[in-house]
């Protein structure tokens, strides 16, 4: 069982598929769910999931005849909408069941803070998998969803403090929540940048390292991409995305300017998630020193750029225990929000109070390996010399962890 937002969900894993009934009864509140042709495994007991949880009393349940029903008693009226699921490694064969208020929350306009005209630049933060679906897991049963869980919040944290930025949480517990799904939730709050964090796994124990991933339709860059990718894509799966839809198809026009618009992002995408490896790479072992491209489903919104981080590889020992560690996790979540705040210095969209900073020239920047004068000088649409004066320079000797005074383009 798992408490979204909006629903609860109850799932069910069967030896094989199942027919059921649904239905409503009321005085007192409950949702019945006939299985018809069912028995239960010894040990059985759904009583122990429902302590505790915001919108159910108990569960109950019987044998009747061939089959089987479980009451699920509620604190409201719920409307109930279920479905099955296919088999998909490592799962077999499961019913689900959404359990959703009749009188549902009322949506609230994303809020865009101002500053005298001057509006908050927004990350959306998007924890991989969640619910249902774990992730990848290690050793001591570490979990990816919650690793990644812990390094949001944490992320989070900075970013609010941090004057000009506001962080949105795609996920804010432990549900699942469709590839599509976590993209519109970005979208609705108008997010500027979509950063989704992951610690997955791969076939060998050995590979270790972070990376970062922007979306590529063509083919991946390594086969490390490909792979992640195409395990990453299969979560709506796992996770249980019970309906699939063709009502998001676009005419021909829309489609060539969504393909215009996801062109021109790929480059601010591959710019951000440069920024942040580069800052990943103080306090982490990277798994590839540029930012990689493969087909992640979470990665293809048209209207901003999004980047996936691979924290590091779950299925290395080593590294597990590391991400494991509330200390570590600091560490991460340091870098990722320098390299999200060195991204916004030079590409914070117009009327933020970003943008507004930077304009007047009060932009502080931290050098960061591989930097030169006349690369950060083009970044920010000024010169070598403009830098040099404004900074008491002479010649090109600048250090790692420098921090120097951008002044106005």
């Amino acid at each position: 069982m798992h408490e979204a937002p909006n629903y609860t969900r109850v799932v069910f894993d069967t030896t094989g598929p199942v027919e059921y009934e649904l239905f409503v009864l009321t005085n007192p509140d409950r949702v019945v769910i006939d299985l018809k042709n069912t028995r239960v495994e010894s040990g059985f007991d759904p009583s122990v999931v429902a302590v505790g949880r915001e919108r159910l009393k108990g569960l109950r349940s019987a044998a009747r005849g061939t089959g089987y029903r479980i009451v699920l008693d509620t604190r409201v009226k719920l409307t109930p909408k279920g479905f099955t699921l296919k088999p998909v490694a490592p799962y077999g064969h499961r019913l689900v069941i959404d359990l959703y208020s009749s009188t549902p929350k009322p949506v609230v306009p994303a809020s865009v803070p101002d500053r005298d005209g001057r509006r908050d630049v927004i990350i959306a933060i998007d924890a991989g998998h969640g619910g249902e679906d774990p992730g990848a897991s290690g050793v001591d049963r570490i979990q990816e969803k919650k690793l990644v869980l812990s390094l949001a919040r944490k992320l989070a944290y900075r970013l609010n403090r941090a004057p000009g930025y506001r962080a949105v949480l795609v996920r804010t517990g432990d549900y699942y929540i469709a590839h599509r799904k976590r993209t519109k939730i970005a979208r609705d709050e108008r997010a500027d940048l979509f950063v989704s964090l992951h610690a997955d796994a791969f076939k060998s124990p050995k590979v270790s390292g972070a990376s970062v991933y922007t979306l590529s339709d063509r083919r991946a860059s390594s086969e490390t991409a490909r792979w992640l990718a195409d395990k990453e894509n299969r979560s709506d799966l796992i996770g249980g995305v019970g309906e699939v839809t063709l009502d998001d198809k676009d005419d021909l026009v829309a489609l060539v300017l969504v393909d215009l618009s996801m062109d021109a992002n790929l480059g601010k995408s591959i710019e951000a998630g440069q920024s942040v490896l580069n800052r990943l790479s103080r306090v982490a072992k990277l798994h590839r020193t540029r930012v990689e491209q493969a087909g992640f489903a979470v990665l293809t919104s048209p209207d901003m750029p999004s980047i996936l981080v691979e924290t590091g590889f779950i299925s290395n020992p080593a590294e597990a225990r590391k991400l494991n560690q509330s200390s570590y996790q600091e560490q991460l979540a340091t870098a990722l929000f320098d390299g999200i705040r060195d991204y916004m210095g030079h590409s914070a969209p117009p009327g933020t109070l970003i943008a507004w900073q930077r304009n007047q020239g009060k932009v502080n920047y931290t050098i960061v390996p591989g930097d030169t004068l006349s690369a950060i000088a083009n970044r920010y649409n000024t010169s070598p010399r403009r830098i040099r004066e404004a900074n008491n320079i002479s010649g090109d000797n600048i250090h790692v962890g420098q921090i120097i005074v951008i002044p106005a383009g």
